[in-house]
């Protein structure tokens, strides 16, 4: 979960590009076009995440959040996920955030009632890994993917 948080941080700062981009077109062109709403630009997020999760995945098979941690996407068979699954595992992965937030859309929930029904949520689906036979996410085991902790290697003793 600690990764989790760390890669919220990422995407806060990567999701200020597509902004960066509509205030930059306003600035210079003081005109405001369609794809500057709030539902395009949550497109652009949702296509630049995704763009970077795959291009990650498939290539290294670990964002910089999970380099840090120590822990890898890999197939059941311990390959890295090619583009196809990564897009899919991507799709699938949604699921931490999108059924607390299509709820609170649809039911015209304040931010902060918002914000507690996707923390709760994330909790809950976290707390449901505990009941897959390999503690993995549910969504891993729909994509035939896993997470893995490649750096816990146990120290020799030390010879006084």
């Amino acid at each position: 979960m600690a990764c989790f948080v760390y890669e919220a941080m990422v995407l806060f700062g990567l999701g200020l590009i597509p902004g960066l981009v509509g205030a930059v077109f306003l600035a210079q062109t003081a005109q405001h076009h369609p794809l500057q709403s709030p539902e395009a630009l949550r497109v652009y997020a949702f296509v630049f995440y995704g763009i970077y999760f795959v291009g990650f995945w498939s290539m290294r098979g670990q964002t910089l959040p999970m380099q840090t941690w120590q822990i890898r996407l890999e197939t059941i068979d311990g390959a890295l996920p090619r583009q196809g699954r990564a897009l899919v595992r991507y799709l699938a992965a949604w699921i931490w955030i999108a059924p607390p937030a299509l709820l609170a859309t649809a039911l015209h929930w304040t931010p902060w009632q918002s914000l507690g029904a996707v923390g709760a949520w994330i909790a809950l689906y976290a707390a449901l890994s505990l009941l897959h036979p390999q503690r993995q996410f549910w969504h891993d085991a729909l994509c035939g993917t896993r997470l893995v902790n490649f750096g816990r290697v146990p120290r020799p003793p030390q010879v006084p």
